[in-house]
């Protein structure tokens, strides 16, 4: 059951913060994957953790009792606060710690300054690592906290997060995102796609381990009856043995 993880006090307990301005997630279908891919593959990467925090498109509100001060990262990790329901996020009632790294996904609408405002809140409230991403240009630029202030990332291409762990890989078509382990990033068909071919792969190892298990028990049963037979014959054990270079013992444990 998902829990609700808020935590309130008296002089906040009575403000309602909006969870909603009536924008739509994403501009088009190109920036929405783009979305669920980023916020789904942290997800997966911190789903055993009970202290990572991970949403898409979730008013972050930084100061207690303001309720115009506010963005809505296209994804944000939240290291030190518990998964959980939340209709925003609300800093105050999070124990007064911000997300440490957001992602946005630029689309075609995005406008220069409304970026540059995203920029000067993510840097002026505590985000350690701020990225983002133009897959129209397939275009990656990237900001890490150095003291108040958010310093760009020279070298993107191959950069791990410090926070997150995560590669980024630009190649000529596309960005990738690596977790540690080496696995990639992917959309929820792709990973439907791997289980699949993961679950073929598993069948056919069966097919193949039932068969082996089949013929080994045909063998089995083929020198048990010529064993027999040739004991029937009149031979003893020991010459049995000798013809199908088995011990005593082992001729015996065919009868």
């Amino acid at each position: 059951m998902v829990r609700q993880v808020t935590e309130f006090d008296a002089a906040d307990d009575l403000v309602i913060y909006p969870e909603t301005d009536g924008e739509p997630m994403a501009q088009n279908t190109l920036q929405f994957i783009w979305i669920v891919i980023i916020k789904e593959g942290l997800e997966i990467l911190f789903a055993s953790n009970p202290d990572v925090f991970v949403a898409g498109d979730l008013f972050w509100y930084p100061i207690a009792g303001d309720i115009d001060t506010k963005y809505a990262p296209d994804a944000m990790v939240v290291f030190g606060r518990p998964k959980g329901r939340r209709g925003s996020y609300v800093q105050a009632r999070e124990g007064n710690i911000a997300p440490q790294v957001v992602f946005e996904i630029l689309s075609p609408g995005n406008r220069k300054k409304e970026m540059d405002d995203k920029f000067d809140f993510y840097q002026k409230y505590g985000a350690e690592e701020y990225y983002v991403y133009d897959p129209d240009k397939n275009i990656l630029k990237g900001w890490l906290r150095s003291k108040k202030t958010l310093k760009p990332i020279n070298k993107i291409n191959n950069w791990v997060s410090p926070r997150l762990q995560i590669k980024f890989v630009l190649t000529p078509e596309t960005l990738e995102i690596y977790r540690p382990d080496g696995r990639k990033f992917v959309t929820p068909v792709e990973l439907d796609e791997m289980y699949e071919q993961a679950q073929q792969r598993a069948d056919a190892e069966k097919q193949r381990a039932d068969a082996e298990k089949q013929r080994a028990e045909t063998e089995r049963q083929a020198r048990l009856n010529a064993v027999r037979q040739l004991l029937q014959t009149g031979m003893s054990i020991e010459q049995v043995a000798q013809i199908f270079s088995l011990t005593v013992q082992e001729v015996e444990e065919q009868l």
